[in-house]
């Protein structure tokens, strides 16, 4: 069994939340479901969600209908948003190839790997493999 936690009260934590949901909206982010906001208080998700249900439901909300930021009203023509669309495109395929040499470097170590334990096993249970390439003449 867990020790009590020490619950802070719901005043407190209310102001905690206002400052960082004006935050989150200030900066254009979405608030994180419980995470930032819980470990604030020490507590974990499941405790907070406990002993503040209105409040985990209200992050819950403010994450889904985030408020559109002042500056975010605008509308922007195709045209405009277009170059920031590439930019953005332009970064993702620049990880690509990187993203790539690492996954085959990845495949070719679980394949030596696979080779070593494999021979290991064998060895272990005196295992003779058919396919020798070792024979000579035949």
């Amino acid at each position: 069994m867990s020790r009590p936690a020490n619950v802070p009260a719901e005043a407190h934590v209310r102001r905690v939340l206002d400052l960082y949901i004006n935050e989150c909206h200030d900066n254009g982010t979405r608030p994180g479901v419980l995470a930032p906001l819980a470990a604030e208080f020490d507590l974990s998700n499941t405790t907070f969600r406990r002993h503040f249900p209105d409040l985990a439901k209200e992050i819950s909300t403010a994450r889904t209908n985030p408020e559109p930021r002042a500056d975010a009203v605008k509308r922007s023509s195709p045209y405009e948003v277009l170059p920031a669309r590439n930019a953005k495109l332009r970064r993702a395929n620049r990880s690509l190839p990187e993203n790539l040499q690492l996954a085959a470097a990845q495949i070719q170590r679980l394949a030596m790997d696979n080779a070593r334990l494999r021979e290991t096993l064998e060895a272990s249970s005196n295992v003779t493999r058919i396919d020798r390439t070792d024979r000579a003449g035949r």
